[in-house]
C-alpha cells in the first residue's frame, strides 16, 4: 500500500507531514522509489461560483437550463478516449476534479465558446461590468 505524506518548503525550510522514519516502519524489505511531485491545489471556491453565474447567465439568454449547459461544456472541452476492456470509449469528466490552472483554462474555453457561438461576453472579476453581473447572477 502506497503512503503519502505532504513535504511544504517555507522559507527555506521543509516540514512533512508525517515523520519520515513512521514511515519507512511501514514499508515490507525490498527496493522502493522515492518520487517528490509538486502538489497542485483544487480548483477555487470563487473559480466554480464564477462558473456557476455564466451557467446563470447563458440558462436566460437560451432557455437551455443551466445544468444541462455545464454538462454540455464539460463533454466538449471534459471528454477524453479512454481504452476500456479493449474498446475505445468516449470518457466525460467534470470540473470537480480540476486544479486551479485546469479550472482556469476550461473557463477560458467556455467564455470563448459562448461569445464566438452564442453572442454572450461572460465577465471576469477584472471587467468593467462584474459587479453588476454578480448582482443580477450572484444570488441564484
Amino acid at each position: 500500500m502506497a503512503e503519502e505524506a505532504i513535504l511544504t518548503k517555507h522559507d527555506g525550510e521543509v516540514k512533512m507531514s508525517k515523520d519520515f522514519d513512521y514511515l519507512c516502519s511501514k514499508l515490507r524489505n525490498g527496493r522502493y522509489k522515492l518520487s517528490i511531485v509538486r502538489c497542485s491545489e483544487k480548483r477555487t471556491i470563487s473559480q466554480n461560483d464564477l462558473m456557476w453565474m455564466w451557467f446563470g447567465c447563458i440558462e436566460d439568454e437560451t432557455g437551455t437550463p443551466k445544468n444541462d449547459i455545464y454538462l454540455y461544456y464539460c463533454k466538449k472541452f471534459l471528454s477524453r478516449l479512454a481504452l476500456v476492456h479493449g474498446e475505445e470509449v468516449m470518457i466525460y469528466d467534470t470540473s470537480s476534479k480540476l486544479n486551479t490552472k485546469q479550472m482556469s483554462d476550461f473557463m477560458t474555453k467556455i467564455q470563448v465558446d459562448a461569445v464566438m457561438e452564442l453572442g454572450i461576453n461572460l465577465p471576469l472579476p477584472i471587467d468593467r461590468f462584474y459587479e453588476s453581473f454578480v448582482g443580477e447572477y450572484g444570488r441564484r
